[in-house]
Order: C-alpha cells, then sequence, then structure tokens
C-alpha cells in the first residue's frame, strides 16, 4: 500500500560548517520571529536561511525570500557546503529526549525511525491518511517555497503500524557499533543520532515490508498537500511524463505507531476575549458537566494546581474531563461530562474525541463568535496555560488530555479530519539533517 524509496541525501559537510547542531533547525511551523533572527544569526550556514528565511525591505515577485532560498541552495551545493551521499539510502534516525513537563527523575525516552521518500498519494486512495485540516495561506507559503528550490528541507512525520518491530530491528541490526554520522545534542536538550544504511539487500527489504502497510501523517499535513499540489503543477508543466519523477515523491520520517518513544502533548486552549461570568458559565454548561472546583490561595496555588491538573490527568483516563480557569479568579474548575451526553459507541472516530468534545461542547457554547475563536491562543504546557491567565494574557483556559495514537489512527482511517491543533506529536524531527534536492 506504501512504496517508499532509498534516495540520495543531500547532507551538510561539517568539516566546512562545523557542528551540525548550529545549522539545524526546528520545523518552520514552530519557530516564532524572535526564533528565525536568532536561528538566522547563529550561523551563516543555518537551513533557516532556506526553509524560512526573512523577509528584505524591496521584496518584489522577482526578488523575495523564495528567490533567495533557491539561490542559497545553489551557492551552498557549488562551494561544497551540502554534498550529495554517492549511495542511495535509507537514514536511520534515533532522538533520546526527556519527555516535557515529566518528573525530574523520569526515565528518558527514545523515539526510532527513518528518513526515506515517500511516492505521493491522493488522500483518499487509502494509503495515506491526514488527520487534521489545513490552512490556505500556509500551503501558499510552502508551495512557493518548494517552487523556487525543487527540494523538501524538512520531513514530513508519518506512522505505520509494525507490531513485531522487524523495521526498526533490521536497521538497529545493521547500524549497531557503528558510528553515527550525526550525534549531538540539540537545543531541546534531545540526543540526535543519525546513520546512513546503503546496504542493498537491508534496503530492498526495507521496502518490500513497507508496501503492505498505510502511513498516518502525524505532522506536517500542509507540507504534503503542497507536495501534491506541486506534483500536480509540475505534471502540467511536463509534456507526457514517463516513469516516476522526482516530483511524485516527498521526504518522510517514518515511525512505528507503537514505538514506546512516541509522545503526544494535548494543546490547550486560551481565550483572549471576553468569557461570560462563572454563574453563567456554570448555568450554560451544568446539564452537561459536573462541576469540581479546586480553590486556592496566593499561599497555597502551587500545591492547589498540582491536585488539579492531577485529577484532569488521572479522571481523564476514562472519561472526558476539561479544566476551566478565568482571569481574576481564585479557582480551578474540572468539568467532567456527565454519562447522558458521552458518546455513544456507535458515535464515528472524531466525535469520541475529547477535543471534539471540548470545541462542540464548550468552546462553541462560551465562545460562539468566529472573531473570538480565532482569537484563541494555544499551548501544549499546562503551567503556560493557567499562567497566561493569572499574568491577563488571557481570559480563560480551557486544559484537556492528550489524544491518543490510537485515537489518531482511528480518526484517519475512518476518513475523517480532527478539529484544528488537535495534537502535538513529540519530538519534532529537525529540519536541515538531510535533504531531498529533486533532480527534475
Amino acid at each position: 500500500m506504501s512504496q517508499i524509496f532509498p534516495f540520495h541525501g543531500m547532507l551538510y559537510d561539517q568539516a566546512i560548517v562545523g557542528s551540525i547542531k548550529d545549522v539545524v533547525a526546528p520545523p518552520y511551523d514552530i519557530i516564532d520571529a524572535v526564533g528565525q533572527q536568532r536561528l538566522h544569526d547563529r550561523h551563516p550556514h543555518n537551513i533557516i536561511r532556506m526553509e524560512l528565511g526573512l523577509e528584505q525591505t524591496g521584496d518584489s515577485p522577482a526578488h523575495n525570500r523564495y528567490t533567495r532560498a533557491a539561490a542559497t541552495l545553489q551557492a551552498w551545493i557549488k562551494d561544497g557546503i551540502l554534498k550529495r551521499d554517492t549511495q542511495p539510502a535509507i537514514y536511520y534516525h534515533t532522538i533520546e529526549y526527556s519527555p516535557p513537563y515529566s518528573a525530574p527523575n523520569a526515565p528518558r525516552k527514545v523515539l526510532r525511525g527513518f528518513l526515506a521518500l515517500a511516492k505521493l498519494e491522493a488522500l483518499d486512495s487509502g494509503h495515506i491518511y491526514p488527520h487534521e485540516n489545513t490552512r490556505a495561506a500556509a500551503k501558499t507559503d510552502r508551495l512557493n517555497l518548494i517552487e523556487a528550490c525543487r527540494a523538501n528541507f524538512s520531513p514530513i512525520w508519518s506512522l505505520y503500524s509494525d507490531p513485531a518491530g522487524a523495521m526498526i530491528r533490521l536497521l538497529e541490526t545493521e547500524t549497531k557499533d557503528k558510528p553515527a554520522h550525526y550525534d549531538f545534542q540539540d537545543d531541546a536538550g534531545c540526543r540526535e543520532c543519525l546513520w546512513a544504511v546503503t546496504d542493498e539487500a537491508i534496503l530492498k527489504q526495507m521496502t518490500d515490508l513497507m508496501q503492505s502497510r498505510p502511513l498516518f501523517i502525524a505532522d506536517g499535513h500542509h507540507r504534503y498537500e503542497t507536495a501534491l499540489n506541486y506534483q500536480k503543477l509540475r505534471r502540467q508543466q511536463t509534456a507526457s511524463p514517463t516513469g516516476l519523477q522526482p516530483y511524485d515523491s516527498v521526504l518522510m520520517l517514518l515511525t512505528p505507531l507503537e514505538d514506546p518513544g512516541l509522545t503526544v502533548l494535548p494543546t490547550h486552549r486560551v481565550t483572549t476575549t471576553a468569557l461570560p461570568p462563572a454563574d453563567q458559565i456554570k448555568q450554560t454548561l451544568g446539564d452537561m458537566f459536573d462541576f469540581r472546583e479546586f480553590s486556592f490561595s496566593a499561599s497555597t496555588q502551587a500545591q492547589v494546581r498540582r491536585q488539579f491538573l492531577t485529577a484532569l490527568r488521572t479522571e481523564g483516563k476514562t472519561v472526558p474531563v476539561f479544566g476551566l480557569t478565568r482571569q481574576g479568579e481564585y479557582r480551578y474548575v474540572a468539568l467532567t461530562l456527565k454519562p447522558a451526553h458521552r458518546p455513544s459507541i456507535q458515535a464515528s472516530p472524531r466525535a469520541k474525541l475529547d477535543v471534539s468534545l471540548l470545541q462542540q461542547l464548550i468552546v462553541t457554547k462560551l465562545c460562539p463568535t468566529q472573531h473570538e475563536q480565532e482569537a484563541i491562543l494555544y499551548t501544549k504546557d499546562d503551567h503556560e496555560a493557567l499562567d497566561w491567565v493569572a499574568k491577563g494574557t488571557g481570559t480563560g483556559a480551557f486544559l484537556l488530555n492528550a489524544t491518543k495514537v490510537s485515537e489518531v489512527q482511528a480518526v484517519a482511517a475512518a476518513g475523517e479530519r480532527m478539529p484544528h491543533k488537535s495534537t502535538y506529536f513529540y519530538p519534532k524531527p529537525l529540519t536541515g539533517l538531510v535533504l531531498n534536492v529533486m533532480n527534475g
């Protein structure tokens, strides 16, 4: 069902650029303006110059950050800063990390996967499944970049099912006791390792094993849909192409659904427009939810917050529970959905999600207008959400538990899409470890 290909990756020459840590970057969509400038200033060859270049005064359709990215790419290839591997490879990649917001002594986890090219398939093909909706502006930006550069700088992150762990075991056996091409600690404290696997027998086994497995996009929906749009555009420009073309595939990091190193974080909502008074909220939601209040004073806030978050996580394992706080109030509230309003067994996978229930039963009732909903801020950090409200950045916060990987799989397989900002898979693969530079 899925076709993957080894490829001649384009990698930085560390003899020229120095530490790989200084030239890679997080995914473009989690980089703010400050981070963009910081990466730009960090190193003259940081990948940010191509992935998310700075706009300049006087930019025009003929000269802009996309054309500068293309010129930079060609210059770096010409100068040997980027070098194409001579042998086709699949790149085994591990990320060792401490889960965010875990206890200080909690054991570290290891995410395991591999970088390869995946054949582009229509999203209704039954071969690859999205789970989130996308927005037009982001796809326009990414299409401008891929049109100018004809390259993938960052991988789309997809999941596949392999309960026996056959593919990762092949890669681990092949790379055991071999030095990694990259082995460094990134800005987030993760240990990033990468090996190029070139043995033809191993590569054939990998491609054969993947053919029976559908893919589920974890992160990079905009980039995948952009790759499809670019493929359509190139086919229109090319007279009767025969065989697979470079634009018929896209760079992916592929990770097993069953990998114990996979973490999904919740995406909390913080309102910035006025919320109804507390008594009105209780009147609006009281028929559907049981309210449990966690009152605190300045001296007990930290302790009560821990109790509140523990209750949210513990109770949320079995029933839908949401957290609520309002600006100016000295209490947190746990909202437990009453049995009569819980989704039935027959309900669609999307309807059963906590994030869907939050949107339908709480957000749309307390923030009914499009303006109010578009003004919502998002964060994966429990404490950041609560602190934003305490400090006045937000007027209220809605906290929820993380979507499970199995729920993502069920929604995608049913052909449904989750609400915007439903999942935050962690740790995000870096941009710039391996580039896919197309020849056509």
